[in-house]
């Protein structure tokens, strides 16, 4: 799972940023490795506001990072492909994700909050013309991997402005703004795209930033445990299998 989307960047004019796209998130199984070859897991970071997402990484498998929310600095910004798509901010369409990975965000409109980040799971919501509420994220992917299941990659809010609401981050996704003000960070290790900040004529904010990413390797626990492994990492055993969590980037040696 790579790193969400920050929130979309506002600072001028009257309205709301779009959320954070999610992190890709993509899952392999019956990989090949060489014994006694050193592999290198990057864990990609969350993008800072109106930034994408970092990609990770493990063998031959890539996730794309998170797309960053569209946003007004002076002029339209608009949101970032990515693992799943930024949200649109005023009248700008939500970006693509990621065939496999992710989905859209949703769109912005003049008169509305941001669109909501897409999700690993769906899309993000799209903005209603004369309504000031920013938009909730898309749902993220609920997996057992680790043994309990736990829903990952979800899509920030959108920021709303004057007389609505901000939108809600999913899976852990940052919540957007409310005039004037900044997105939320989503949190780390949650793979879910920043909240959309939100602005009132000349007084504005930054978009949140988006949360880590995460690699999950698991086998059977009648194999033999790594030899080594170097990074942050948390080691658990659960039905019959073994699993290694990085939640920082890494080095593991079969």
């Amino acid at each position: 799972m790579a790193g969400g989307g920050g929130g979309g960047t506002v600072n001028t004019s009257t309205v709301g940023g779009g959320g954070g796209g999610a992190g890709g998130l993509l899952t392999a199984t019956g990989l090949a490795v060489v014994t006694g070859t050193s592999y290198t897991i990057t864990v990609g970071a969350g993008g800072a506001g109106a930034t994408s997402g970092v990609n990770s990484v493990f063998s031959s498998i890539t996730a794309t990072g998170g797309g960053a929310g569209g946003g007004y600095t002076s002029s339209q910004v608009n949101p970032s492909t990515g693992g799943s798509g930024g949200g649109g901010a005023y009248n700008a369409t939500g970006a693509a994700g990621t065939s496999g990975q992710g989905f859209a965000g949703g769109n912005g409109d003049s008169t509305g909050g941001g669109g909501g980040g897409g999700g690993s799971g769906s899309v993000g919501s799209n903005t209603t013309s004369g309504l000031h509420i920013g938009q909730t994220g898309g749902t993220g992917t609920v997996s057992s991997i680790t043994g309990s299941p736990i829903q990952y990659a979800g899509g920030g809010g959108g920021g709303g402005y004057t007389g609505g609401t901000f939108g809600l981050g999913v899976a852990g996704g940052g919540n957007g703004a409310v005039v004037p003000g900044n997105g939320n960070a989503a949190l780390a290790n949650s793979g879910s795209g920043g909240g959309g900040a939100s602005a009132n004529g000349s007084s504005g904010g930054t978009g949140g930033a988006g949360g880590s990413g995460i690699v999950i390797i698991r086998y059977p626990a009648n194999c033999a445990p790594p030899a080594s492994t170097t990074g942050l990492q948390q080691v658990l055993y659960n039905n019959n299998y073994q699993i290694y969590v990085f939640t920082s980037s890494g080095t593991i040696t079969f």
